[in-house]
């Protein structure tokens, strides 16, 4: 019972860290319009949230080798609070990209930390854990646009503020139920930052090419979402809920993902929810009715967030105990600093006169063309299981 009150914990804190960083995406147009920035600062602005969320892996990764689990965990939501008000106090662009990056920074820190705690917490069922813990950030993913155009009532900063107040209620609850728990030991011997992930090299790479431009488009597609929506002819209102379908998609996503990782071979699961990923994007360029969009919204969600606890799960459960901690420290930060690019990068092509629609066939083609080459790679017993 007291280890499933500390999962619960941590899953209300999950839910605040993720909506930390999905946050700034619904709010792009009311930024853009009271700092008068342009598209590529926009993009610039998501993805400091989340370079800031892979800046602090490798750190917390060296850090897992000297203090427990569930005190960088608790850390976490400690920065969270504190980079959230600060956010929310923002007079200029500069200062709320700030803010930005420290509360990925947050996020960064508890995802390297609480990822391997959860898989040492319940190790027979990886999979499904890390569904059940994906699936709760994903219901901060689906109320964000909601919650902003709640906040938006009042004042944007108030959708900071929620995220501040919350974060050190969660983060306190989650100090006391750790402090009841009996703590696994699991990770006690993951103590050599440097050569448990140099142990564990052929894994880490093989996971980071098989879903790093996947993740990397992913970015660049999510955080323009409703702008994409708009240029079909949608209206904010329109566009905001094709957004919200995405995310809402990604909560069963999550959970099935994670039993789905369970049963079935890795490599190859991830290799087709990857290859129909890259089928979905160019599906959705094609499509411009309402009823449409509505339905591979819903789609492209499903598909790419089934990737999240398929890959986490192929790590965690893969990695041993004595490079876990290490090893996915490594592959978290290279993965997410690949993710992070995604916006920016698709910014800068919008502002250069490139339609969404253009970029986004290229980019499925290509991603297409390089699973295919992963897969034959896979069928010929070159890539490690």
């Amino acid at each position: 019972m007291s280890r499933s009150r500390l999962f619960a914990s941590l899953c209300g804190l999950v839910f605040l860290l993720n909506l930390a960083r999905i946050i700034f995406a619904p709010l792009l147009d009311v930024i853009i319009a009271e700092f008068s920035i342009g598209e590529a600062t926009a993009g610039l602005l998501v993805t400091l949230a989340w370079v800031g969320s892979a800046a602090p892996r490798l750190p917390t990764g060296w850090l897992l080798t000297k203090v427990p689990r569930h005190s960088v965990v608790i850390g976490s939501g400690a920065i969270l609070t504190v980079a959230s008000g600060f956010a929310a106090t923002a007079t200029s662009v500069r200062h709320l990209m700030v803010g930005a990056f420290l509360m990925g920074i947050a996020s960064g820190v508890y995802f390297v930390s609480a990822n391997p705690f959860l898989s040492e917490l319940y190790p027979d069922r990886v999979g499904h854990v890390i569904g059940i813990h994906g699936a709760a950030s994903q219901i901060a993913a689906v109320i964000a646009a909601p919650l902003v155009a709640l906040t938006l009532l009042v004042d944007w900063r108030l959708s900071l503020w929620a995220i501040a107040v919350g974060a050190a209620v969660v983060t306190a609850y989650t100090g006391v139920a750790a402090m009841r728990t009996e703590l696994p030991r699991a990770g006690s011997e993951d103590r050599n930052f440097v050569a448990g992930a140099l142990s564990e090299w052929r894994i880490i790479v093989t996971a980071l090419a098989i879903v790093g431009i996947a993740s990397f488009i992913w970015q660049g597609v999510f955080n323009f979402y409703e702008l994409y929506m708009q240029s079909k002819g949608l209206s904010p209102r329109a566009s905001g809920l094709m957004l919200t379908i995405v995310f809402a998609a990604g909560i069963p996503a999550f959970y099935f993902g994670g039993d789905l990782a369970d049963r079935l071979p890795r490599v190859p699961y991830l290799l087709g929810v990857v290859g129909t990923f890259a089928g979905t994007l160019l599906v959705l360029t094609t499509v411009d009715g309402l009823f449409g969009l509505i339905v591979m919204s819903g789609v492209i969600g499903f598909v790419i967030h089934a990737l999240f606890p398929a890959t986490d799960t192929f790590l965690l459960d893969t990695l041993p105990d004595s490079t876990r901690g290490s090893a996915y420290a490594v592959f978290s930060s290279l993965w997410m600093l690949i993710q992070a690019l995604g916006s920016f990068v698709l910014g800068v092509f919008i502002e250069g006169g490139y339609s969404y629609d253009a970029v986004f066939i290229a980019a499925g083609l290509f991603l297409g063309a390089t699973t295919l080459g992963l897969v034959v790679l896979e069928r010929t017993g070159r890539l490690p299981s």
